[in-house]
């Protein structure tokens, strides 16, 4: 039995190897179609001048590449990682395969500063839902941030006090639970075109960031992804429950606190500029799983990075409808391509199949 399956091992880490490569290699891909790509399709040997400032570069290209398509893509890769790798975080943690970045609450959180700034200045923030970078936008930035931080501090806080990472997700649900109440009560006695406003927020986008907002955003992600790679090693022993983590000296409840801050980092500074964007968190993290046969960190976190950026992308371009000018909502692409995802994991689980909690 040894002899046979020691000759295995190789092969097995050959095929993740090379499962992972591809991973890698569907990242410039998928962002040179979200680049080419849109309303008004753009060869790629233009798109390539138009990224060179190449002399022979169509002007009204460069425009477009530069001001719209470039920091749209970044932005789409980013928010794509970022949610994905909370989510796979947030799996792990509270080894429930429904968890995603925004079970603790942190996007309600966002979304009830956005929901109070646009109830208060609506005027103002017209111009950020409209795509135009300036005041409004910055305020509403400030307010989803704002948010999110509150309920940040909150769950951070609880987590110290809470031994059970089930009733820290309780908590976490009913802090989101709340947050949605206010926010509907607000949505109630306010103008209905403040209403809608907010409404169009909370479809997600990832259109309408400026260089301006890469410049915060960008680092803020890349911090957290690299916090995130970083913490592989205590994520694996928690795959086994907290007391066997706990004898291979993990700090459990430090690792909690870390995670948890990480992740919510990532979700709230996601849906600060690009809304609350549904089920990449929740779906890429099982896909990468599948595809890689493992749940090891070490090959999965990278795995799930490349991926989320790489299906945050295709989502971008299916946003825009190549060759019309119609533009679909963010999260309709997403929870299309999300809740198959989600319905094959639950069908899957042997838990759903005999009836149990899963």
């Amino acid at each position: 039995m040894t002899a046979v399956a020691l000759p295995a091992a190789p092969a097995v880490h050959r095929r993740r190897g090379m499962v992972l490569v591809t991973m890698a290699l569907a990242l410039p891909v998928t962002f040179a179609l979200a680049v080419t790509l849109g309303s008004t399709p753009i060869p790629l040997d233009a798109a390539l001048a138009a990224l060179v400032r190449a002399p022979s570069a169509d002007p009204g290209v460069q425009e477009i590449i530069w001001t719209v398509r470039l920091p749209r893509a970044i932005t789409a890769a980013l928010a794509g990682a970022a949610l994905s790798v909370a989510g796979a975080q947030m799996q792990t943690l509270f080894r429930n395969p429904l968890a995603e970045p925004y079970i603790l609450g942190v996007s309600s959180g966002a979304s009830l500063g956005v929901a109070v700034i646009i109830v208060g200045w609506g005027g103002t923030v017209g111009a950020f839902t409209a795509g135009i970078s300036g005041l409004g936008r910055l305020g509403v930035v400030v307010a989803a941030s704002a948010g999110a931080g509150a309920v940040l501090a909150l769950v951070l806080t609880l987590s110290r006090r809470v031994r059970s990472v089930v009733t820290l997700l309780v908590v976490g649900v009913m802090v989101g639970s709340a947050s949605t109440s206010v926010i509907t009560l607000l949505l109630v006695y306010t103008d209905p075109q403040r209403a809608q406003q907010f409404i169009s927020w909370g479809l997600g986008s990832f259109a309408g960031t400026t260089w301006a907002d890469l410049a915060l955003f960008a680092p803020v992600c890349l911090a957290g992804l690299g916090l995130a790679l970083a913490g592989v090693k205590p994520l694996n022993a928690l795959l086994l429950g907290e007391n066997y983590a706990r004898t291979m000296g993990v700090r459990v409840r430090l690792v909690r606190t870390l995670t948890l801050a990480v992740a919510s980092v990532l979700a709230g500074a996601v849906t600060a500029y690009c809304g609350p964007v549904a089920f990449l968190g929740l779906a890429v993290p099982h896909v990468a799983r599948l595809l890689l046969g493992t749940a090891d960190h070490r090959l999965l976190m990278p795995g799930v990075t490349f991926l989320g950026a790489a299906t945050a992308l295709l989502c971008c371009v299916a946003t825009q409808l190549p060759g019309s000018g119609v533009v679909l909502p963010l999260n309709a692409v997403t929870t299309i391509v999300g809740a198959p995802v989600v319905i094959t994991i639950l069908l899957r689980s042997r838990a759903a199949r005999t009836g149990l909690a899963v």
